[in-house]
């Protein structure tokens, strides 16, 4: 009888998979645009009354983005009364979209990875799971390991894509 081998399992292969650098909570948008005049103009009392009549306390621990859907140019100081309002409640604040918001956050969170665990070890990235992980998020886990390890897979460890392979020079 031939004896059934698991070459996944001797390979020496890891794993990291990128929603493990998901960081949970609430996630909403603030969008400038309706505060707009005529979708251009930004009045400053205007806008001075929404932030102060707004009850912000709705944010707690929820991460906020903060953009404006069209081309209107928005005075910088609107974004900080912004937060100025948000910064007690919110778990973190963003200017930008929730796609881009969702990248900071993962970035966060991959500043404190330390490769220096995988040195000289053959990595899989893993490739699908329940948490949408931005494209970005890929690129900045091998823009991190490339330095220190063999190699650098993508997929799952039975069928991967190569990506980097560590040459002897």
């Amino acid at each position: 009888m031939d004896t059934i081998i698991n070459k996944v399992s001797e390979s020496g292969l890891l794993t990291i998979d990128p929603a493990d650098f998901y960081t949970a909570g609430e996630r909403a948008v603030i969008d400038l645009k309706p505060l707009l005049v005529e979708e251009f103009l930004l009045r400053e009392k205007d806008f001075r009354e929404y932030v102060k009549g707004t009850d912000w306390s709705k944010y707690q621990n929820t991460f906020v983005a903060i953009h404006c859907s069209n081309d209107a140019i928005i005075p910088v100081w609107a974004y900080m009364l912004l937060t100025v309002a948000l910064e007690p409640f919110a778990a973190g604040i963003f200017y930008g979209t929730a796609a881009e918001m969702e990248q900071m956050i993962f970035k966060q969170k991959l500043m404190q990875f330390d490769p220096e665990i995988f040195r000289d070890k053959r990595i899989v990235i893993k490739g699908c799971g329940d948490i949408h992980v931005p494209e970005s998020v890929y690129m900045e886990l091998t823009r991190i390991l490339r330095p220190v390890v063999k190699s650098i897979m993508y997929g799952e460890p039975c069928s991967t894509v190569p990506v980097y392979k560590k040459t002897n020079a």
